[in-house]
């Protein structure tokens, strides 16, 4: 049996939405995954009632009466609250009675409670934020997506293995390419980090780097003439690209509205619409850390829920963790 926890009291229309979403995944897993609902039992019964159409026999609901809201300090909420539904679901995966867990709850808790309770693989110097960015052709996983403000060369480095590893084991890309994000493509371009993090990257066995690619290349997907399946750059730069990139999703739809609204009735801008649709691709794995964590947006609608349960049973199945750990002890990774 495969179990994947749910934080049920995360999102803007907790426990519903998740309730919801859970009730989908669950009509198209197969038959050995089971889902935990975490969080305030009463509620989450609640609405299991309204929904109606969840398979009981395969949702357990985990009790947590606490719940860490989008204004608290991360530390202070997972010391302060250890009962909630982020701090019982991850505790769920470290006792190994949970093999995944997602939340769209407040993100910086997420993060910190995933490093403290589950630890960080051997190697890995910081997990990181792999955000899916729709391309012209498949998606680029573009990491790290914000949980690291501030980053060196050879944490860079990391990322860049990070994401390999993901690319193959759940987006199915063999050989992923990978590119570090710059101002530039030229060897001299970007600031000090950079251009070191380029070099090293550029002598880094087992990765194929493509160099240095600009931020035009993620809608294209690709940098001179080759498939871009990782970019890698510091979680300020990369929270700045993804909400950049939801709102100009956002104003191509609305101009479309706006001055040919007929454009939208066709059959094959449903596929189009999908495509710029962050529900489409359910959330945002955490990797470093050793186990599966998948973090969602606060306004996620249960289709964003079910898709982000899909990306967790596909990490679980492809042994995404155990694959990160042989990646950093192979002394592959610059120490």
């Amino acid at each position: 049996m495969i179990r994947i926890a749910l934080d049920a009291m995360g999102s803007d229309n907790a426990p519903q939405v998740e309730v919801e979403g859970a009730a989908e995944a669950l009509k198209e897993l197969p038959a050995e995954f089971q889902i935990q609902l975490v969080g305030r039992k009463a509620d989450i019964e609640a609405a299991l009632g309204r929904s109606g159409a969840a398979d009981r026999a395969r949702i357990e609901v985990v009790d947590a009466p606490e719940v860490v809201g989008m204004g608290d300090k991360p530390l202070a909420a997972i010391r302060g609250k250890p009962r909630s539904s982020i701090a019982v679901g991850l505790d769920l995966q470290k006792k190994r009675k949970s093999d995944a867990f997602i939340s769209a709850g407040n993100t910086g808790a997420v993060l910190a409670a995933s490093t403290l309770l589950l630890r960080l693989h051997p190697g890995v110097q910081r997990a990181a934020i792999g955000a899916l960015f729709p391309s012209a052709g498949q998606p680029v996983l573009v990491l790290d997506g914000g949980a690291n403000v501030d980053c060196d060369a050879r944490e860079l480095v990391g990322f860049a293995h990070l994401g390999s590893v993901y690319a193959r084991d759940v987006l199915g890309r063999s050989n992923p390419t990978v590119g570090l994000l710059n101002i530039g493509e030229e060897d001299e371009k970007g600031n000090a980090v950079v251009k070191e993090a380029h070099q090293l990257l550029k002598q880094t066995p087992g990765l194929n780097y493509i160099g240095n690619v600009e931020g035009r290349d993620i809608p294209v997907g690709e940098a001179r003439g080759q498939r871009l399946d990782v970019v890698v750059c510091d979680g300020f730069v990369g929270n700045v690209v993804l909400k950049f990139y939801e709102s100009a999703g956002r104003v191509f739809v609305s101009l479309i509205k706006r001055e040919a609204p007929d454009v939208l009735q066709r059959p094959e801008m449903g596929n189009v619409l999908k495509v710029l649709d962050y529900a489409t691709y359910g959330g945002a794995p955490l990797l470093g850390v050793q186990g599966v964590v998948i973090i969602c947006h606060g306004a996620s609608p249960a289709e964003a829920i079910k898709n982000a349960i899909r990306v967790a049973a596909q990490a679980v199945r492809s042994h995404l963790s155990d694959d990160i750990a042989a990646e950093f002890s192979e002394g592959k990774v610059p120490a």
